[in-house]
């Protein structure tokens, strides 16, 4: 069974060097289809999507082709059609695959999900996770579907949040648990022994894909919100807000366990161990490290240091 494996971003990395290390007779990759390399870092030097960086690591353990197209339009088709796949891995590709494109897998496909399906269809699941502060989420391995995340489950695996992760640690975790459920998943379709189990669409909620819109902080909210929308915008695109006419993110913050009373956005001074206390619209939120527009990232001891007049100021949002 010949697999083209499709993804972009880290989260799907785990997936796809377990396919190239894997042992298993009964499958091998035979192509990687990737994002175009784009723009990245403050150089924005033209560099490869996680996944494409890790394939052309990979080259060397196992024979396979990188596919980087702008579209998947009939000139792509061709060029994947020449491995002769039998299967399509997708994992967080950033694209819709259109009904000829899937024509070219006589297996078909099977998508991975780092949400517990019916349950946050979307781009975002593992964001709408942290900012609804879920006690739990998993992954969900499904067969390509025409409509977004409907297809029928092959497997499924719940895990336990803290209430720590960010978007960046719950990534690294649901990452490696796919990894191991794909390859299952495959030695059981390869031997012609998977079942899939239909979705119950009436349970179906979705997630939105997020702009750097939503990372300005709304102090009119409590603190238990803004504090997850913190961990759930983290690495990208950050939460933020506006402090006399500067942009500044806020990247790591709690909730301060003793009630303050101040205007919303208000900051309120500090507590030698929590950090800046700033007044929310239900609660105080103590920030242990921020960052101005442009400068560097800074523990809340350090940024006082040059922030001298922050006491008192309002935060804006």
């Amino acid at each position: 069974m010949r697999i083209l494996f499709a993804g972009s971003p880290s989260i799907a990395v785990p997936s796809l060097r377990a396919l190239v290390k894997s042992k298993s007779v009964n499958y091998k990759i035979a192509g990687v289809l990737t994002n175009p390399d784009a723009p990245r870092g403050r150089k924005s030097a033209l560099l490869p999507s996680e996944i494409g960086e890790e394939a052309q690591k990979l080259q060397s353990e196992a024979e396979f082709l990188i596919f980087k197209p702008e579209k998947l339009d009939a000139d792509a088709r061709n060029q994947i059609s020449l491995i002769s796949p039998d299967i399509l891995v997708s994992f967080a590709f950033g694209r819709i695959f259109g009904p000829k494109f899937l024509g070219l897998f006589p297996l078909g496909g099977v998508n991975i999900h780092p949400s517990l399906l019916p349950k946050y269809r979307g781009p975002s699941p593992l964001q709408a996770a942290i900012i609804n502060r879920d006690a739990v989420t998993g992954i969900s391995i499904q067969k390509l579907a025409p409509e977004m995340d409907c297809g029928d489950i092959y497997a499924s695996k719940e895990f336990q949040l803290t209430g720590r992760e960010t978007s960046a640690s719950l990534g690294d975790t649901a990452g490696e648990i796919a990894s191991v459920m794909l390859l299952d998943v495959l030695e059981k379709i390869a031997c012609g022994t998977a079942g899939a189990v239909k979705q119950n669409h009436s349970e179906a909620s979705y997630c939105r894909l997020i702009t750097r819109d939503d990372s300005l902080i709304n102090w009119n909210q409590s603190a238990c919100e803004i504090e997850a929308k913190i961990r759930a915008y983290t690495p990208w695109p950050l939460s933020r807000t506006i402090h006399n006419g500067r942009e500044l993110f806020i990247l790591k913050a709690g909730v301060f366990s003793h009630s303050e009373k101040g205007t919303a956005g208000q900051v309120l001074g500090i507590d030698k161990k929590d950090g800046i206390l700033i007044q929310t619209g239900e609660g105080v939120l103590c920030v242990t490290e921020l960052q101005y527009q442009a400068k560097k990232a800074l523990s809340w001891r350090d940024f006082l240091n040059g922030a001298r007049d922050f006491a008192g100021g309002i935060m804006l949002g």
